[in-house]
């Protein structure tokens, strides 16, 4: 694997190539290294609580939902939220089920003076398989074989 710099330039370049407006875009696999590897690093899941307990969760993610289940009403407290549970100069990468929410919630974080706000691509879930209609099998955290669990 790379360097945590390498990757991190590489996220950076993504994002310029994209007009992303913040720090940059991680693939899991990269996002998973930089958790493991760099001290302060945070990874936020802004899933609902009914996808962590139906689907799975990423061990020592934080969780904050972006929307509330049913319905997927905006949670109004998100950046409240944000602010009081992760340090505004930590790395924080956002990670959601297919890579929207967490695109939102990065260009959030970076409006609010999160300067190393990055996306995780893909999602936990990643595309759907048009044979199947099931997510989790062609890309994503739960495809790359990535560590999850459903407690």
């Amino acid at each position: 694997m790379e360097t945590i710099n390498q990757i991190l330039q590489k996220a950076k370049q993504r994002a310029q190539a994209n007009n992303l407006p913040y720090a940059g875009a991680l693939t899991p696999e990269e996002a998973q290294y930089i958790m493991s590897s760099a001290p302060g690093a945070r990874l936020v899941d802004v899933r609902s609580r009914a996808e962590l307990e139906l689907v799975g969760r990423v061990p020592q993610a934080l969780s904050i939902e972006w929307a509330f289940y049913p319905g997927m009403v905006a949670n109004p407290d998100f950046a409240a939220h944000l602010d009081k549970q992760v340090d505004r100069e930590a790395l924080v990468m956002f990670l959601c089920r297919t890579g929207g929410r967490s695109h939102n919630a990065a260009v959030l974080a970076n409006s609010m003076g999160y300067t190393e706000a990055y996306n995780i691509l893909e999602g936990f879930e990643g595309a759907t398989d048009p044979q199947t209609g099931q997510r989790g099998k062609i890309n994503g955290w739960k495809a790359a074989g990535l560590p999850w669990t459903n407690s």
